[in-house]
């Protein structure tokens, strides 16, 4: 029986991948201080007798080190989410990000567990080559615009852990994800498809920033998690990095009006500027495409769950819901 500790497991992947290992008889052990976490997403794991839950922050050494001492790997998903939490807590999303992965590669080393860092999309900035490779360069913008905190913070996360690699020979892993989402994702922090749906299904303006052209890629959170499994069992993926994303590219305007449509919703689209959003200090890329070649490579991964399923699917959550 493997023992996994995932960091940030009350969240949204980590709630996913807890159940997915769960299911396989694993035994699984989740850290989480639930600053975005929410203990409703495993609140259902508790009865199991493989899962534990730890609720304390990643940064409290004497927790880490036993938790650390008794796992048999590590997937470091805890960190700053959400463009509206680090727009508005610049300070909490670099402390979060560079103190906490710090910290459990800390551990890591100490007890030699193998670690999977979930990095993002992010770190690619302003690159405006399309798809982004593993090997572009990270293109940022201005220190004053407080956008870039979350990418160059999880950019130094990455130097990090592959410097923990190269120097102390820990087994260390890099996933950059691309747009995860699926059911159990808030809306609280700016997450673009929960907020589409939370507004079309309470009939409100449907909010599209900027001009509505803008695009990403979405993949589902059960494709997520089958590429992190794999990455993780892998040893031809130590001290490498990954995309981990779906390569279905569709503008904002075009989102907004699928999930009006698969919603039966009679909201309005409405266009706003970033300003009206965010109060300044936010800039945004026109395009987020992966290239996943490398993982397909690697492990023969590539998701398999359209956009169309993985929108119905969180519409059917956020439907089951009670309402407030």
């Amino acid at each position: 029986m493997t023992h996994t500790l995932i960091t940030g497991g009350a969240g949204f992947i980590g709630s996913h991948l807890s159940e997915a290992l769960l299911a396989r008889g694993d035994q699984v052990t989740v850290i989480d201080d639930l600053s975005t976490g929410r203990f409703e997403n495993i609140e259902p794991l508790t009865a199991n007798k493989n899962f534990r839950f730890a609720l304390e922050t990643i940064t409290n050494e004497t927790v880490m080190d036993r938790l650390g001492s008794e796992c048999d790997r590590i997937l470091h998903l805890a960190a700053a989410v959400g463009v509206q939490l680090i727009v508005n807590d610049p300070v909490r999303t670099i402390e979060t990000n560079v103190m906490g992965c710090e910290a459990v590669l800390r551990v890591a080393r100490r007890y030699r567990r193998k670690v999977f860092l979930a990095s993002t999309s992010e770190v690619y900035g302003k690159n405006n080559k399309v798809p982004f490779c593993e090997e572009d360069d990270g293109v940022f913008g201005a220190t004053t615009v407080t956008r870039w905190a979350y990418a160059t913070s999880k950019a130094l996360d990455e130097f990090l852990a592959l410097a923990y690699h190269r120097s102390q020979h820990l087994p260390v892993v890099i996933g950059r994800f691309f747009n995860t989402v699926g059911p159990r994702q808030s809306a609280q922090y700016g997450m673009v498809i929960p907020r589409f749906v939370s507004q079309a299904l309470r009939g409100d303006p449907i909010t599209v920033y900027d001009d509505g052209t803008q695009s990403r890629c979405f993949c589902n959170v059960r494709d997520v998690v089958r590429a992190i499994l794999l990455l993780i069992e892998n040893p031809a993926a130590e001290g490498q990095v990954f995309n981990i994303g779906s390569v279905e590219e569709i503008s904002m305007r075009a989102l907004a009006e699928k999930v009006k449509s698969r919603t039966g919703s009679a909201s309005k689209i409405t266009l706003i500027p970033y300003e009206q959003a965010y109060n300044g200090g936010f800039e945004d890329m026109r395009q987020r495409i992966p290239d996943i070649q490398k993982i397909r490579r690697v492990t023969g991964w590539q998701p398999e769950i359209s956009l169309e399923k993985t929108l119905d699917e969180i519409i059917e959550f956020f439907r089951r819901q009670p309402k407030a």
